[in-house]
């Protein structure tokens, strides 16, 4: 009898009340909770890094190409303001190469027929201004990118310079 009554006493040790078990599935499913939410949130701040990013990689090829053709310039670049957006004509020797800027993108066209590029999508501002410095030409493009994220605090702002080789 003695051994029955041990045995009976070590089960009532041994095991957990229901009580216990359900603080801890409380105490699981806050910490898994609490888990998600900032993956969710390292996440949603990843993708905007990935896109801001894609952003910057386009604005500097953009920026690349545009100063390549004002070094390759063989005449005088044109600046035209119409109701619709700034057209930026630069004369190479066989063709012209015409930027457009209008509905928040920048394009660039080769030639007087060729097929329109886009080169920015979700552009907010772009200005192209020229500035004589000394005896060379050179030439400014202000561009202001659209941002994804509302709350980002630096906006993308980037300013090229070109030299047009002396005519």
């Amino acid at each position: 009898m003695k051994i029955r009554n041990n045995i009976a006493r070590a089960k009532r040790q041994a095991g957990i009340t229901l009580v216990e078990c359900i603080s801890y599935i409380a105490v699981f499913l806050i910490l898994s909770a609490v888990a998600m939410g900032t993956f969710y949130l390292c996440w949603d701040h990843s993708k905007a890094l990935i896109s801001a990013t894609d952003n910057i990689d386009a604005a500097l090829q953009a920026g690349e190409r545009w100063r390549a053709d004002v070094r390759a310039a063989s005449g005088t670049i044109r600046v035209e303001k119409t109701t619709s957006g700034t057209v930026v004509t630069i004369p190479e020797d066989k063709e012209e190469i015409v930027y457009r800027f209008n509905n928040g993108e920048v394009r660039r066209q080769a030639g007087s027929g060729g097929f329109s590029a886009l080169l920015l999508p979700r552009v907010v501002s772009s200005e192209m201004t020229s500035d004589q410095r000394g005896g060379v030409q050179a030439w400014r493009w202000e561009l202001e990118m659209a941002q994804r994220r509302k709350d980002t605090l630096l906006p993308l702002l980037f300013t090229f310079e070109a030299a047009q080789k002396t005519l």
